[in-house]
């Protein structure tokens, strides 16, 4: 299997809805490029899952998107990018780029303490994925990761503001506040629907200096950069649609909900069986 020309488009997967925050940043920073998204509904979550079911789902969401002739995979989820990459990679013949190793670049980069503070599901967490990924950038860089499972049902549900998501990302910024740090990684791409709270109780929690890292954007940046030093990015808008989402399961609830992640209106969903 290898990967498209440069008019094909770019296949990007996650475990359910999340991912859509990096397609939504793809959109801003690659507005030429097509994109299939297809997220994975039938077995979402996987950051409660071991990570060798993690990786024979995620081989089953990339395998589909390279049979649509993709140019290039992005793995717009944590927990799968915490412990598939490499797999991908070797099984796939074409680019896999993962939203760890950006989130991890820029978190580094925005740290004056070298104290890094990562919200991420259980999963991610427990990977040690973006440990090992600052190490690679920065020898003298801590991170102190804070499993945050919650944020992600409340992102889901619509509830990015007032008292319970404050509440509740209160209660997992707090031990980062203790621990000192100075940047904040949304390390799931949930998340950054929450940015908003998430930055508030920060700053209230930890110091008006704190920097809240985005995951979604950074990998955006990333996949632009390795676009263009490949020669692979578009340079004409798409004809029809831009972005083609497919779902393994309940489509209808998942065009309703995929409209506040993107910010736009949302096209048909496609059915699709691993």
């Amino acid at each position: 299997m290898s990967a498209g020309g440069v008019d094909a488009p770019l296949g990007v997967f996650d475990s359910g809805l999340g991912g859509l925050t990096v397609v939504r940043a793809l959109r801003e920073i690659l507005p030429d490029e097509r994109i299939v998204y297809l997220g994975d509904t039938a077995r979402v979550p996987y950051g409660t899952k071991g990570a060798a079911t993690v990786i024979k789902y995620a081989l089953a969401c990339a395998r589909h998107l390279v049979a649509r002739d993709v140019k290039a995979l992005v793995v717009a989820c944590n927990t799968v990018s915490a412990v598939a990459p490499e797999r991908l990679r070797v099984e796939l013949d074409l680019p896999v780029l993962g939203v760890v190793e950006p989130g991890a670049r820029a978190a580094v980069a925005a740290s004056g303490t070298g104290r890094i503070g990562v919200l991420a599901t259980a999963g991610t967490i427990a990977s040690g994925a973006y440990s090992r990924a600052v190490a690679q950038v920065s020898t003298r860089a801590e991170v102190i990761g804070q499993a945050a499972p919650l944020l992600v049902p409340l992102a889901e549900e619509g509830w990015t503001d007032g008292d319970v998501p404050r509440l509740v990302v209160r209660r997992y910024i707090e031990p980062l506040a203790a621990a000192r740090v100075d940047v904040v990684v949304l390390g799931c791409t949930h998340y950054p629907l929450l940015r908003g709270v998430i930055e508030e109780e920060a700053r209230a929690r930890i110091g008006p200096t704190v920097t809240v890292i985005d995951s979604a954007r950074s990998v955006a940046a990333d996949v632009m950069d390795f676009l263009a030093s490949r020669g692979m990015r578009r340079r004409a808008p798409p004809t029809g649609a831009a972005v083609k989402l497919l779902v393994t399961d309940m489509p209808r609830t998942f065009r309703e909900t995929a409209a506040r992640f993107l910010g736009d209106s949302v096209g048909e969903v496609e059915q699709i069986d691993l």
